[in-house]
């Protein structure tokens, strides 16, 4: 394979073309920036390098916190499994989620750990052990996530004409409405 060798001008222009598009790349951010749009960065956080937007999450609704907490595809399911199961650990709670990825369980896992709804305790032993459990605010989530789980039931059967199966972590089943 050869070696491209640039000459003197290729070199020039090479450099005029990426002297234009750092130019337009801080002309767009300006611009996006009047508007309110953020650039996401990637920042170390403790080290772990997490994605973290540069705005903050602008909540102005009690309801957009709790679903901000709780929603999302595994949060609620993940709180009501160790809701129903109690002390889990990191296997066995993935062994009750079913199509879940590891680095999806930690993630949702981290999040509901900083939001104060998931307690994780880890013990000095070899091998080492990591316990989840809910907090007192975690528990107070249950009632919530059981009263949306018979309401979508209810009405999933008004719409679809199908019944959804009795839910094994909460306590609704499929029974009639009159």
């Amino acid at each position: 394979m050869k070696k491209r060798i640039y000459g003197y001008r290729q070199k020039k222009r090479r450099l005029q073309i990426y002297e234009l598009l750092i130019n337009f790349i801080v002309t767009c951010r300006q611009r996006h920036a009047c508007i309110g749009y953020a650039y996401p960065t990637f920042r170390q956080n403790k080290g772990r390098g997490m994605y973290q937007a540069k705005l903050e999450k602008d909540i102005r609704c009690p309801l957009e916190y709790g679903l901000d907490v709780f929603g999302g595809r595994w949060k609620s399911r993940i709180i009501c499994v160790l809701a129903h199961q109690g002390t889990l650990r990191y296997g066995i709670l993935k062994g009750e989620m079913t199509n879940i990825t590891d680095a999806v369980l930690a993630q949702n896992l981290k999040e509901l750990i900083a939001d104060g709804i998931v307690r994780r305790t880890s013990f000095d032993e070899i091998p080492p052990r990591v316990e989840y459990n809910l907090t007192e605010k975690g528990e107070s989530v249950v009632p919530i996530l059981q009263t949306i789980c018979r309401w979508s039931g209810a009405y999933h059967r008004e719409i679809s004409g199908l019944s959804i199966a009795q839910c094994r972590k909460c306590d609704y089943t499929a029974e009639k409405r009159s």
